[in-house]
């Protein structure tokens, strides 16, 4: 089989931008089109990911509306949603479509517009991905990451403030991205006197409500150099999904997210690669906890030791793993169907040396997209095309 490359990628700023999703996906669109030099009419599929454009917008049949508006028809498209994790999901889609020869060139645009509903309102919109039963008895995602954190530090001994240095690291490496929804540095001090949203875990804890888009474009490896140079494109050395207990309690270890462990060993085993082989990833820290139990799932560091990795430097972006380079969701800012894609365009700015005063030095990058609270995940593993 093939490899697939991706050859193409952008997205807009996030945060809370004019227009509605489609002129955000619009603008990701042509702008990933023009970064390879490809006429939309040469595309045979069109993906969008969105996780909830219907219940924030009303608004649907947004792949066919945005084809009409690049001028991509007639190429195939749909939406993919997986809940927060639709943007790793449409990676997969758009991976998939290629890699079975379906398609000779693909593109992917996720876009989530949210910022125009009330913290509640967006809040509730989300919490849906809950099983029923926990949904009708109020519990949201914050609540669950609260409850994963308190157990988390009680059964590994980790101090309160190591959570606070993950906000902290990843706002830091967010001021360099021109994209980021926060574009700012918080001392520790202002993460741990932030107001409490669900004990341990206080405001600077928690991702923000964002808007924005972000696209790829994929093709077979073996007709990249057609599009762009080698050093200019990279290939999906390996991808998996995977999904975990819908009802979370049903876990025998809430701190271990059994999707993050099986899609990472699908990805690292069709990429012939391990987790020693990554030079830098971008993780989904819709709160500070996921940073430290992915970590642990993807094999970076021992189970109940992400947190000293992070204590100690490891994962600054001068350290040895640099993870979150963007600002990740805390920073960059988390617009549910973006986010997976926006994930994959970081690992492709590194790897082909454009992510500028943030670049650091790496051949493979892996991004892991999550779903609620772990339910879906989709691990994607990228080498440089050089």
């Amino acid at each position: 089989m093939d490899r697939v490359a991706i050859i193409g990628a952008s997205m807009t700023q996030f945060g809370e931008r004019d227009g509605w999703v489609l002129d955000l996906l619009s603008k990701a669109g042509t702008a990933c089109l023009a970064d390879a030099g490809v006429d939309a009419s040469e595309l045979d599929h069109l993906y969008v990911s969105n996780m909830a454009s219907g219940e924030f917008e009303g608004q649907t049949g947004i792949p066919n509306a945005l084809a009409h508006d690049l001028a991509a028809t007639p190429a195939y498209t749909a939406r993919i949603d997986q809940t927060s994790s639709s943007g790793g999901a449409g990676v997969y889609a758009a991976w998939q479509s290629v890699a079975s020869g379906a398609s000779d060139l693909t593109m992917l645009v996720g876009g989530e517009k949210m910022t125009h509903r009330s913290t509640a309102e967006a809040t509730d919109v989300i919490a849906s991905l809950t099983h029923p039963v926990e949904y009708k008895h109020g519990v949201t995602l914050p609540s669950f990451a609260g409850l994963t954190a308190r157990l988390y530090l009680e059964t590994y001994d980790a101090p309160r403030e190591s959570l606070g240095k993950v906000a902290v690291k990843n706002h830091r490496n967010g001021v360099d991205n021109p994209h980021a929804q926060f574009r700012k540095e918080v001392d520790l001090e202002t993460v741990l006197d932030s107001p409490i949203v669900a004990d341990p875990l206080r405001l600077y804890d928690f991702c923000p409500i964002t808007d924005g888009s972000a696209a790829l474009l994929l093709c077979p490896e073996s007709v990249a150099e057609e599009y762009v140079p080698a050093d200019e494109y990279v290939t999906v050395a390996g991808i998996g999904g995977a999904t975990d207990t819908h009802v979370v309690h049903e876990r025998a270890d809430p701190t271990t997210m059994g999707g993050v462990v099986d899609s990472s060993e699908i990805a690292y085993e069709m990429a012939g690669l391990g987790p020693d082989d990554v030079d830098v990833a971008e993780l989904h820290d819709m709160f500070t906890i996921l940073e430290f139990l992915q970590s642990e799932d993807l094999g970076f560091f021992e189970k109940g030791e992400g947190w000293r990795a992070v204590e100690e430097g490891v994962t600054d972006r001068d350290g040895e793993l640099p993870i979150n380079t963007s600002g990740g969701l805390k920073s960059k800012g988390h617009p549910l169907g973006a986010s997976g894609v926006a994930q994959v365009y970081e690992i492709f700015a590194q790897l082909t040396g454009q992510a500028g005063s943030r670049q650091v030095e790496a051949d493979v990058g892996l991004a892991c997209n999550v779903g609620g609270f772990g339910n879906c995940v989709t691990t994607t593993v990228m080498e440089a095309g050089r």
